[in-house]
């Protein structure tokens, strides 16, 4: 009986004790949500951001000018202000061009030695071919791209940032979201002196990149790695023809040569495997100049070999895929690289990024309360609709044409990928229309369809030639297979009825695209 009695008293210390654990967890946690929401009143009232910008990259300084011009007062949050070291984000295709004309920032590629670009310089198996952007179409600004050094670029989209008064700058780490019954009002980051701090707005932008660590909580899509892309810059030098992007279809992928700046060649390659030669033994540069060299064509090898024999340092960057989702969470939007990736061999990542700042900072102005979550919420829905013309063109042809690139020793896989060069090679509409897609000159998904369904059927005519064998008949329909493994994929992620939809492109190359702002 005194046992049972003990047992007793044991268990009901037990059920006071985790009562009262439970009740004083909860209330220091409606302590803490209280006192997070003084200092946002507060902050508000003191004349804090409207906006708080994670990530001053290319999207966070673009974004932050363009809301600023609105009259917002934004908060911009960077991990680090010196000039970034970057191999990705160094061509802007002529439509990015004209998004950040769109934005009044077509000064930012001023005064930092860009390159003009009219095109692409195609080599394969002794041939080459030269396919130019085209200057006989509706496009309302001049049909040409530029190469630049990527940082140079960044930086003077921050200078030109911070130039505003309602635009505050500031170093430090993010490292979490501030979040309140679902909604997230703010970050906690450590500021350049080392302090952990907080920032309260009615509205937080992540725009820190693919390597993005907010994502996570924000998003359910994962990036995939699709392959690595090696690369490092050849100085003192300069290319034959310095406005052309130089495109070599080698094996396993492709190898690239652009002129980054008056002096300085960009070098880079792709492999697809994970078991890279080492950087630091040497082993990379022995493995370039014995196995990736070799196929580089012989006017272009001395420029090629020249970084490697001058020691110049040699940058490994992963290439991922990412399809855009809307965020889980009200109070937050995710941009750039942390929102949507596709493969880069087109170079469109920051002409898809200029333009979806261009449609949200449209969207968002004539709201009067960023704290409005409907609100903002309907305009993230039609954000995700508007963008697509564009987006979904570029993924699309970005990861199709990267797949069509890789070498094989598989027939009906060597024939799309010998037709995709030939197609480029005829010149006339084939040429131009392609390139005008690659461009950012026409996103229109339905014009690339036709361009990917004539390609598959040039190459199946290739196949086919000169008589149709049963061998040929089975490969010719295996090459019909890859086509629509690209493309499939693509019209689930992106939508069957914003891909297939001709009323939506019209209407984003008329808000978006025309001379005169609508």
């Amino acid at each position: 009986m005194d046992m049972a009695f003990v047992e007793v008293c044991l268990r009901m210390l037990l059920v006071f004790v985790l009562s009262w654990k439970i009740f004083h967890v909860t209330n220091r946690k409606k302590k803490k949500a209280t006192k997070l929401a003084d200092v946002a009143t507060e902050e508000r009232k003191e004349g804090g951001p409207d906006v708080i910008i994670v990530g001053a990259g290319v999207g966070g300084s673009a974004l932050a000018y363009a809301l600023a011009k609105d009259g917002r007062r934004v908060h911009v949050i960077e991990r680090d202000m010196r000039e970034p070291v970057r191999m990705m984000g160094e061509f802007m295709q002529p439509g990015g061009r004209l998004m950040l004309s769109k934005l009044g920032l077509q000064d930012c590629l001023e005064e930092i030695d860009a390159q003009k670009s009219t095109g692409i310089r195609l080599f394969k198996d002794g041939k080459e071919t030269v396919a130019c952007f085209p200057v006989d179409t509706n496009f309302p600004y001049e049909p040409s791209g530029r190469f630049f050094h990527n940082g140079r670029f960044v930086q003077r989209l921050r200078q030109k940032a911070s130039s505003l008064p309602n635009v505050r700058l500031e170093e430090g780490t993010v490292r979490s979201l501030i979040e309140e019954k679902g909604v997230v009002k703010g970050v906690t980051y450590k500021n350049s002196s080392g302090e952990e701090t907080t920032s309260f707005a009615p509205l937080t932008v992540v725009c820190d990149g693919c390597h993005s660590n907010l994502r996570r909580s924000l998003n359910d899509n994962n990036a995939e790695v699709t392959a690595y892309e090696i690369g490092y810059i050849s100085r003192n030098c300069r290319l034959e023809q310095p406005d052309k992007l130089h495109l070599i279809m080698a094996k396993p992928s492709f190898a690239m040569l652009y002129q980054v700046s008056s002096t300085d060649v960009r070098c880079n390659f792709e492999l697809l495997s994970k078991n890279l030669p080492s950087v630091s033994n040497g082993e990379m540069a022995s493995f370039v100049k014995n196995s990736i060299a070799p196929q580089v064509p012989l006017k272009l090898r001395k420029t090629f070999l020249k970084g490697l024999d001058e020691g110049s340092h040699i940058k490994i960057t992963q290439a991922k895929r990412m399809p855009a989702t809307l965020s889980r969470k009200k109070g937050v939007i995710v941009l750039g690289d942390a929102f949507n990736m596709r493969h880069p061999v087109i170079a469109s990542g920051m002409m898809v990024l200029l333009s979806d700042i261009l449609i949200l900072s449209r969207l968002l102005k004539p709201l009067g309360n960023l704290g409005d979550e409907n609100k903002v919420s309907e305009v993230m829905k039609s954000f995700y609709a508007l963008r697509k013309p564009m987006s979904a063109t570029v993924n699309t042809l970005g990861n199709s044409f990267w797949q069509v690139l890789i070498a094989s020793t598989d027939e009906a896989k060597e024939a799309m990928r010998q037709g995709c060069f030939d197609y480029l090679s005829s010149g006339g509409f084939r040429t131009s229309g392609l390139m005008a897609l690659i461009g950012g000159m026409n996103p229109r998904p339905l014009s690339l369809f036709y361009h990917l369904f004539v390609i598959s059927l040039s190459s199946i005519g290739q196949l086919l030639s000169p008589f149709p064998t049963p061998l040929r008949v089975w490969h010719s329909l295996r090459l019909l297979d890859l086509s629509l493994k690209m493309l499939v994929p693509h019209l689930k992620a992106e939508g069957i009825g914003q891909m297939l939809s001709p009323t939506n492109a019209a209407a984003y190359r008329k808000s978006y695209m025309a001379a005169t702002v609508v």
